[in-house]
Formats: C-alpha cells, structure tokens, sequence
C-alpha cells in the first residue's frame, strides 16, 4: 500500500492535482472546475487518479472560494462594532486619491454601510490601560438587529485592542452567548497593528467571506471523510505557508490568494534546485494571469495589500492578477477589437471545447493558427473541435473586417500586450530589470505565451517546469505549515534595549509554538524567523529587517540602512530610526519526497508529427514533440511545438531549447 501527498489547486477553469508516492515520482490530472460546489471537482479528481482515497497521507489544496465570494460580492452581511466617538472612521477612511486626475474618480465602496456600523461603550488608551470599562447594555441594541435582521457576521475593531484586547474578548464572549451561530471576528486576531482603518478594513474583510469559506470547508472535509480520506485537510495561506482547515475556518481572510501562491513557492524551490536567484514567473490559466517575483531566492512577502482600493493588513506573497487568461473572450466595440477580460470560463468554455460555446478565445486562436493542437490536450483524452473554431473566426471576422487568421493573430497580439504591461508593472515599475531574470512560465497556457512575453522585456532566457499546467498545484507541496504573528512595538530604535526587544520576541515564540503545537508540529520541526518593521522618523511606510540570532541592534540598524538604499537609492544614516512592529514567522516543516525524474529511454523519438503553424502571418512546418520522450540535454532549433498532458509549450523561430539535468525545459534567443 503507497502513501500519496496530493495537492489541488481549484482555478477558474480547471482543478489541477499532483499526486506524489513515496519515492518522489509524481504524476498529475485534471478535472473540470464545479462552480457551484467546488468542493465536488476536488472529488471527482481524487476519485478518477487514486483508487482508495484512504491512500493519502497528505492534502493540501488551494482556493480562491473567499477570494471570489469578494469580487463577486457575494459574501456575507457584516456589522461592525466600534469604539464610541470613532464609528465613522471606517466609512470615512483615508482622504487620499489613488488617481488624481481622474475626472470621474469614485471612493471604493465599503463592504459595509454606514447604517449597519454601530459603537460600542468603552474606551482604551494607546498603551492599552482601560481609561473607560466596557458597559455591556451598548451590546443589547447589536444583539436585537443581529436577531431581527438575520445578520450571519460580525466584525469587531475596538480602539487600541492590538494593545489590550481584553475589550474585544469581553464583547465576543457576550455576543456568542446570545447569538450563537453568528460569525464574529475580532481585530486582534486579524490584524493586531495600528491605523485604525486598515484594521477595521481587514476585520471586515474577514467576517465578510468568514460563512462562505466556512461552509465550503465543512461540505469539502465532509465529502472527502464519506470517500474515505480520514487525514487532516491542509489550505495555502496567502503568505505561502499552508495551514490547516480548523485554522482556515478561524481565519478565513488568510485564504484570499490561496490558489495563486502556490506557482510562488514553486518558484522559490526552482531557485533552489537550479541555482537561478532571479525568477520571474507568470501563471497563465483559463480565466486570470499571475505574476509574482523571485529575488535572490526569496519570494516576495509583504505585509499589507489593496484588493480593489480596500486596504489590508496580512501578511501575503505579492501577486499581480490581471484578467488575461486561456478562455479570455474577442469582442468588438465601436468597431474595435477587444480581448477581455470576460472569460468562457469552464462552462462552456472556449468554442474548442464543445461545451456550447460561440465567441473565440485565446484558446481558439492558438488552435485555430496550429499551435495548438486538435489531440493536444491531456494527452489527447480531451479532442478539440476545429471546425467549430475555425466557423467563429469566419464570423467574427467578417463582422470586423479582418482576414480569420488576422483576427486569430491580433487577438494572441493583444493578449500579450496586456500581459506584458502587468510584466513590466512588477519589474520596470519598481525599478527592477526584467532582463536580469529568467521568465518562468506556467499554468495551462503560460508555456503557449511564455517565448512571445519574454520577447516583449527583452527576456532571453525561458524556463517551462516539469508538468507547468499544475505547477501551482505542485508549489504546494514544496510548502510548510506557516503562522505569522505580529505585535505593534513603537519605538526609537537608539533608544531601545536589546533585552526588550529579546523579551517580546520571547513571548511571541511561546505563543508560535502553542498554535503550531495545535496543528500537530513536534518540537524538533519548529521553526521561528524574527523580523521588525524599521522606518525614518517622519516616514509613513517601512521596511521589515529579520533579525539573526544573537542580534544587536546596530547591525540591525546597519541592514535597514543598506536594504533602503538598495531599494530607494539612498540612506540617511544620520536620521532617527524608528520600530514600528515586531513579526514573527512560525513554521513547522513538513515531509517532502525528493522529486526523482529520469530521462526518457534514447531510442525513443521525441518528434511525433508535424503540422503548419502560423507565426507573424508566416505557414512554418513545425515538429512536434513529445516532452515525456525528449531523452537528453541536447540543444535543438525551433520553431517547434512540445507537447505533455498539462500544457503545449510553443517556441517560434529565433530560439534554441533544450532540457536541464533536472526536467525543465530551457528556452534561450538566438544571438
């Protein structure tokens, strides 16, 4: 009997798993997305690739339930509880424009209006002493909305609780007594920082998706336990870090880019296994495109994002989403053709697919030009129907005035374009040079873009993983059971005592241990990272700086001065330092097979079959090649096409391409 780790990343269009065994050799499967009930394609996908789901020994899956339960706003009814005096700082937020000299420039809008925020009697000072005790009878007003209303969440963000939240517990305590079934979510807990609308924000945020990330948990843990999966089921956090799902369900904003993060740590461990410090890695799937950086082997964590204008504090791997995916729809306006951002989606999907559809996709377009072939998809267990296509062309076509293969190569062109302005946003736009990376492309159509994106930075060399069409899925396995922690610590950093700063550490070490103790991590597999947010006096944002063991602070401070001129282009070394927030990283290391890959037997023959591709207007006889039949690490010519069950890589001419002793496909510019 094998023991499998399996992960599944649940994605627009399709749910994507890998499944390794105990040695390391992974295979992989696809199954149809179920928007309805997500929770039933991760078990159609474990019932078709594992014959007794009582096999696994491991699970982790990603998704973007939350994620789109907020885009979609289909998330719960919140009402949030604030300190008296201060209710309107939530509706007011801050006074700043993100565009300004935007004509028509609108505040986002908040997740809850202003009627349903209501204050709470008490009041704390900064550092947390009670100036004013919490008086109960303020909650009997909450109490009878919330039952008259059928209110399923409440977020709860009193003043100062980061500091003290004994206020905070006090109202969660009386609220579940009376309301029980309600979802509460406390600030303290979500994000126990400073600024008061970005914590309320946050707070907010998570009661909001908190019933529907709940309900999707429970119906999945109960569909998998009647299968006869009776282990732990694991969930990507956002900072790329799994937990597992009793901790999802306490903190659900913690999930919001759950799916994409995997592709990240899938790149921090290609860094590893190749030696490539700087990676740049786009995930391109049916209905989004991913980017996210890799730089000198690390990935890229902050510790506050915007989703949609609404700030939040959490700790996150910095992903850029742009809505340029496989099943992006054509359509015309005032006589103009346009790509997207609407996407077919898995139902009912591109033309190509059968599923009824009628508009052409970027999907179409690369089949319909030959790059992508009719028996390409999963090994041919998924045939595309070309006539269907090539009849969308023919239609939309005449309607705009183009030639079919016009429109199939305009449509890839704009396509590009877009994902190539998000490419630069990450690099060109925070200083960075896109030519010092290797572009690392996946999902199920990033290896079909990867050479022409690379071509549009001036990118020369490409790196495609083994199986990119579930890479995500893959990333996730290479993850650790990861808690951040944070305390506010203001501070001027010449004026603060090493023993300080050792003593709070301390305690949130103790605290790190309880909850990874709680997931089941032994002792030995613990593991802590410290860090702290430094800044100049007078500036608003800040730099986090990990701490070494047997720190001082002046070399601390010496690396705050280094990584802010490295990262602005100056250092005032002569300026008060200021420390903001200790952080703290409990990871609890898990097991991991180490991958095995062998090279296919060199009597087999790579090249399949041939068939015309259109590059630049241009019909080119283009091998095909299998990927699981490529032998060695010899260089070949393009233009070529190579084909695997997850996904087609296509290389136009101008580029050699060859495989890496460790599977991956290289593909590097001709001078």
């Amino acid at each position: 009997m094998s023991n499998y780790r399996v992960s599944a990343d649940i994605g627009g269009t399709f749910t994507d798993f890998v499944i390794e065994d105990d040695e390391g050799q992974v295979r992989i499967g696809k199954v149809p997305t179920t928007p309805d009930n997500p929770a039933r394609g991760v078990l159609n996908g474990i019932e078709q690739l594992l014959d007794d789901p009582k096999e696994i020994e491991f699970f982790v899956h990603g998704t973007t339930v939350g994620l789109n339960a907020f885009l979609e706003r289909r998330g719960a009814r919140v009402l949030l509880l604030m300190t008296e005096g201060i209710a309107d700082t939530y509706t007011i937020a801050r006074g700043h424009r993100e565009e300004l000299y935007k004509l028509h420039y609108r505040k986002p809008k908040q997740l809850v209006p202003r009627e349903d925020v209501h204050e709470v009697s008490e009041r704390l000072s900064w550092d947390g002493t009670v100036l004013k005790p919490l008086d109960r009878k303020s909650l009997d007003r909450v109490i009878e909305k919330v039952r008259s209303e059928n209110i399923p969440a409440i977020a709860v963000c009193l003043l100062h609780a980061y500091s003290n939240p004994d206020h905070e517990v006090e109202v969660r305590d009386i609220l579940r007594k009376e309301l029980p079934g309600v979802s509460i979510s406390l600030s303290h807990e979500v994000a126990p920082e400073w600024r008061e609308v970005e914590r309320a924000s946050s707070t907010v945020m998570d009661a909001y998706v908190a019933p529907v990330v709940e309900l999707y948990l429970a119906t999945l843990k109960k569909e998998l336990l009647e299968a006869g999966m009776t282990k732990t089921i694991h969930v990507m956090r956002s900072n790329g870090g799994v937990m597992t799902d009793k901790s999802a369900s306490r903190h659900p904003i913690s999930t919001l880019m759950s799916g994409p993060v995997g592709g990240s740590i899938g790149g921090v461990e290609l860094s590893k296994t190749t030696g490539l410090q700087n990676l740049l890695c786009v995930d391109m799937g049916g209905t989004s495109f991913d980017l996210s950086l890799v730089v000198d082997g690390k990935a890229q964590l902050s510790t506050e994002t915007v989703l949609e204008g609404l700030p939040l504090l959490m700790s996150i791997i910095n992903i850029d989403t742009v809505g340029a995916g496989g099943g992006s729809l054509a359509w015309i306006q005032n006589g103009g053709l346009r790509v997207g951002p609407q996407s077919a989606g898995s139902v009912p999907g591109p033309v190509c697919y059968g599923r009824g559809g009628t508009q052409p996709t970027i999907t179409d377009a690369n089949l319909f030009l030959g790059r992508l072939g009719a028996a390409s998809l999963l090994d041919g267990k998924m045939s595309l129907d070309t006539d269907s296509t090539a009849q969308a062309f023919r239609e939309l076509a005449q309607k705009i005035g183009l030639t079919d293969v016009q429109l199939a190569e305009g449509m890839i062109s704009i396509g590009n374009a877009k994902m190539a302005d998000a490419m630069r946003t990450i690099t060109v736009g925070q200083g960075i040079d896109p030519r010092n990376f290797t572009l690392v492309a996946f999902g199920g159509a990033g290896p079909m873009h990867a050479v022409e994106l690379a071509r549009e930075l001036d990118i020369s060399r490409i790196l495609i993983p083994r199986f990119p069409g579930t890479f995500s899925a893959w990333g996730m396995l290479q993850s650790d059971i990861r808690h951040d922690l944070s305390t506010s610590h203001f501070s001027i950093a010449g004026n603060t005592s090493e023993n300080d700063l050792t003593s709070k550490f301390d305690r949130m070490i103790l605290e790190g241990r309880e909850v990874l103790s709680s997931e089941n991590v032994s002792e030995d597999r613990m593991e802590f990272i410290r860090s702290a947010d430094f800044r100049y006096a007078g500036q608003e944002y800040t730099i986090a700086v990990e701490f070494d063991d047997g720190f001082t602070l002046n070399s601390v401070i010496e690396t705050f001065h280094q990584m802010h001129e490295s990262r602005y282009g100056h250092a005032l070394r002569g300026s008060p330092v200021e420390i903001i927030n200790l952080r703290l990283a409990a990871l609890g290391k898990l097991d991991r097979s180490a991958p095995g890959f062998t090279f296919a037997s060199k009597e087999a023959e790579p090249i399949v079959g041939q068939r015309d591709v259109i590059f630049d207007g241009k019909s080119y006889n283009t091998p095909i090649l299998k990927r699981a039949m490529m032998s060695d690490t010899s260089r070949r010519t393009s233009p070529a096409i190579v084909e695997e069950e997850s996904a087609t890589t296509i290389i136009p001419p101008g580029y050699s391409f060859n495989l890496d002793e460790f599977g991956n496909l290289i593909i590097e510019a001709e001078a």
